[in-house]
């Protein structure tokens, strides 16, 4: 079979942020393509790009508007294969639930809408747990004609997190005060917090769940895709460095050194090969100091928003998709090796890793053999691109005031 180039296909992509710009750059890294991509609105990390075609379309996120506008672009593009990937869970979850109506002209890597709707609220996620032996913390649902008297007798301490079972539902319904995740100090705080969330509109479960002890450093991140055959290809293991501490985006990756845990891998490639997974599959999970086990908090259906740590690993995620789907298949699996990625200055990260020596000393190896790396800082894009470039050091350095105000 001959050598697959950009001429091949086209990249389509439903989103506008990081994770947008993180799966620009791997394909253009590995084909030279320039992607499409739709949003609502445009926003910094998509913008002034060399390497990715903006469009903004009002009501993206409806799903009449979201077929109409990628069958109409679908029509103006007959030669080439075109393939499409969702940048945040609305959009993966409209290419899932709309695969019937876009299959024929689009290429698309995600699972089946049966298990979607098994896996997309974090509740049904902890069912799907509990039959393959994946842990988790402990964790009570609710919904909204709970019962308060539950507050006083959850089986944990508090303080507790407070948290949406589907993010999906739960943005639809924004409200003064929103957070991505919220921490009650006692069952007064938490009723007043679910109470809240619940007033918006907000349809679904709510999760309260144990605290696991730690700061940031103890969190994973775990990306695998599993091919058309629902065999696990690849599989990238970031030791979370830090996140981000602003209100709405608490727990985004901020930087992540990768890491290597034969166990840990194989327990999560054998639950997503029983449950007969396809495309990438990012789990967020924390280590507990208190029992030396590693507890996930969720499953994102997609790549997640910080994927270039896998790109970076060695694992570009372009050759992933287009070996799988347009190429003669993906062979042995593989894994992520040593890369430091972060989008934060080096001196904030260094900040929070005051007890961990250890951690510097790989960091400053790994940055003196070249295997540092940040989604904004691609020679390419930057290279007579004066806006570009403005805007990647003011995104980066502008961090030194959110964590000044959000330590």
């Amino acid at each position: 079979m001959s050598e697959i180039t950009k001429n091949d296909f086209e990249l389509v992509i439903a989103g506008a942020d990081l994770n947008c710009y993180n799966v620009a750059r791997a394909f253009h890294e590995a084909y030279g393509t320039v992607a499409y991509a739709f949003g609502r609105y445009e926003i910094g990390c998509t913008k002034h790009s060399k390497i990715i075609k903006f469009t903004t379309v009002s009501d993206f996120d409806e799903p009449e508007v979201f077929v109409k506008t990628l069958l109409d672009f679908a029509r103006s593009h007959t030669d080439k294969k075109l393939i499409l990937i969702g940048c945040t869970d609305d959009y993966a979850g409209l290419i899932i639930k709309n695969k019937s109506a876009l299959e024929e002209k689009y290429i698309m890597p995600y699972i089946e809408e049966e298990l979607w709707h098994k896996l997309q609220s974090k509740a049904n996620f902890y069912k799907e747990c509990d039959k393959s032996g994946i842990l988790y913390p402990n964790t009570k649902i609710i919904a909204s004609d709970y019962d308060k008297a539950i507050l006083d007798n959850l089986g944990f301490d508090y303080p507790i997190i407070i948290k949406p079972s589907s993010s999906i539902l739960y943005w639809k319904y924004p409200f003064d005060g929103m957070k991505k995740v919220y921490w009650a100090k006692t069952p007064t705080e938490a009723e007043k917090i679910i109470d809240e969330i619940f007033a918006s509109g907000y349809p679904d479960e709510i999760i309260l769940q144990d605290t696991i002890p730690g700061a940031d450093s103890c969190m994973r991140v775990l990306t695998a895709y599993c091919d058309k055959n629902s065999k696990v290809k690849m599989m990238c293991l970031g030791h979370v460095l830090l996140e981000e501490h602003t209100p709405k985006a608490i727990g985004n990756h901020a930087a992540i050194l990768t890491e290597d845990n034969e166990e840990l891998c194989a327990a999560f490639k054998t639950y997503l090969e029983d449950i007969g997974y396809r495309g990438f599959a990012n789990f967020d999970i924390k280590f507990d100091e208190r029992d030396n086990t590693y507890r996930a908090f969720e499953i994102n259906l997609r790549q997640g928003r910080s994927n270039y740590y896998v790109t970076a690993s060695g694992c570009n995620i372009a050759k992933l998709i287009v070996e799988d789907c347009l190429g003669g298949g993906l062979s042995d699996i593989i894994y992520g090796k040593d890369a430091f990625w972060h989008i934060v200055p080096k001196k904030i990260i260094y900040s929070y890793l005051t007890e961990h020596p250890d951690i510097k000393k790989r960091i400053h190896a790994l940055v003196k053999s070249k295997r540092e790396f940040s989604s904004y800082f691609y020679k390419y894009d930057l290279k007579n691109n004066p806006k570009r470039l403005f805007y990647a050091l003011a995104y980066t350095f502008n961090h030194f005031k959110k964590f000044r105000k959000y330590r």
